[in-house]
């Protein structure tokens, strides 16, 4: 009897479209090579030390009795989501019900997701200001949308956003802006001026504004963090994400929250509850404490952070590169072209072996890789015993310059 064998099939690749152009993160790989060469890890943006004490013994304390040791509440534990309700009234004057207008998420990145996920349909189109954190391009891409750049560009010692190329970038299938700010990685922090006329262009256009703002506590010098929601007409369409990574220094809890008017939150707990669904039972304890800490802490930590970005800038440019001093995040962006070199990923690969300290090529934040190709970023939120370790490293860079 004759065995009837079917036809090989086309061959189909496991990952889908929407994410194929999404590999390895380069932090993954960056890190990688800190690890496999002994180098200081300067790419990834984490610190070396833990946060406060009583916040970690606030976590302990939790765990000890039991609670969040089981599943926590869908949208997140009340004492976590008061907390953050008045977090907003008494740093900005915004009030949300607990209840209905507060999200807690794992971590901000998945509350970008989830809310990038409920409130934007295939082809609808988001514009978001490059260049940006890796994950908003996947996010919107695993969304169906259409990713818009609009680039931060070099202006002086600053990147800043030119509003008309903005207001150009608008067309009739944008659904939302995606914002940050502080951002990462120019560390640039919008103005007052720059966020009233995104508020403004958001108003006349019917826009909806998702706001990423995990560096809001690390601001230096005269800039201020002025969340957009706080202008005309915002607060009833603009979902705001932070977490307590940042400011705190423990990122590996993932506790992030989102601040929305209540039908967005219910829009954006839609996606979230079929992500993670809950995460960080205790965690979510301690975090309620943290942001109840005094104002005292949260002066030092940017007196700290701000020392130590001095630091940095002053160690890069005594070497020679291009420095642009950040307004806010612990991230600085250093321009390598006055050092003789063109491509920063090459320069990046290749500096654990020259010195033995590991950056991150801010050419793969852009869609159009050439507008950051010379650009790289260095993380200073470290202990200045590393940071000084780091910046002897650095000047290794002149000699073999020289030579």
């Amino acid at each position: 009897m004759a065995v009837m064998t079917l036809p090989p099939r086309s061959p189909r690749p496991l990952l889908n479209r929407r994410l194929a152009p999404f590999g390895t993160t380069i932090f993954a790989e960056m890190s990688a090579l800190a690890t496999r060469t002994g180098s200081i890890n300067l790419g990834q943006g984490f610190p070396d030390t833990d946060g406060p004490e009583e916040v970690r013994e606030a976590a302990v304390r939790a765990l000890r009795d039991g609670r969040g040791n089981q599943y926590p509440p869908g949208p997140g534990v009340p004492e976590l989501r008061t907390a953050v309700a008045e977090h907003q009234l008494r740093r900005y004057g915004l009030a949300y019900d607990p209840d209905t207008e507060v999200l807690v998420t794992a971590g901000a990145t998945e509350g970008i997701a989830a809310a990038l996920l409920a409130l934007v349909e295939p082809g609808d189109e988001v514009i978001a200001l490059e260049p940006y954190y890796d994950s908003y391009a996947a996010c919107i891409a695993m969304a169906g949308g259409t990713r818009v750049p609009v680039t931060l560009r070099p202006s002086g010692d600053r990147f800043t956003l030119d509003l008309d190329e903005l207001r150009r970038a608008v067309t009739d299938r944008t659904r939302l802006i995606l914002l940050n700010t502080p951002h990462n990685p120019t560390g640039t922090v919008l103005t007052r001026d720059e966020l009233a006329a995104i508020a403004a262009l958001a108003v006349e256009r019917d826009l909806l504004v998702v706001t990423d703002e995990v560096y809001e506590h690390l601001v230096y010098d005269t800039a201020e963090h002025v969340p957009i929601a706080t202008f005309p007409g915002m607060r009833e369409r603009t979902v705001t994400l932070s977490s307590a990574g940042k400011t705190f220094s423990y990122t590996g809890w993932k506790v992030g929250w989102v601040t929305a008017a209540a039908p967005l939150v219910t829009a954006v707990r839609t996606a979230k509850q079929y992500l993670t669904y809950v995460s960080s039972g205790p965690f979510q304890y301690a975090v309620a404490e943290a942001l109840r800490l005094p104002d005292d802490y949260f002066t030092g930590l940017r007196e700290d952070l701000r020392a130590k970005r001095d630091l940095l800038a002053g160690a890069l440019a005594e070497v020679g590169f291009g420095v642009f001093r950040p307004q806010g995040t612990y991230f600085i962006t250093a321009d390598i072209t006055p050092l003789g070199e063109k491509d920063g990923l090459a320069f990046c690969r290749s500096l654990p072996e020259r010195c033995g300290v590991v950056a991150v090529p801010t050419l793969v934040f852009y869609d159009d890789p050439e507008a950051g190709r010379a650009h790289v970023r260095f993380a200073f939120c470290k202990t200045e015993g590393l940071l000084r370790e780091a910046a002897d490293r650095l000047r290794g860079l002149k000699g073999l310059q020289g030579s």
